[in-house]
């Protein structure tokens, strides 16, 4: 796998946890607050497609991941 596909993976994770999380109909409702932290994710992918800056592909990078064709 490369960088990009744990990118997209680790955000869509992310989102559908706080969306789990934070949206009062779901079964694992904690506080809407979590839904602060699903608006960051989004915020942080609408940045790093204009940036390219993106801290966990940083991380990745260092932790030896292919970067992809």
């Amino acid at each position: 796998m490369t960088i990009n596909q744990y990118v997209r993976i680790f955000a869509g994770l992310f989102v559908l946890i706080s969306l789990g999380l934070g949206v009062q109909g779901s079964p694992f409702f904690h506080s809407s607050n979590w839904l602060w932290f699903t608006a960051f994710v989004g915020a942080n992918l609408f940045q790093s497609g204009f940036t390219k800056f993106c801290p966990l592909e940083i991380f990745l990078r260092k932790a030896g991941v292919a970067r992809g064709a």
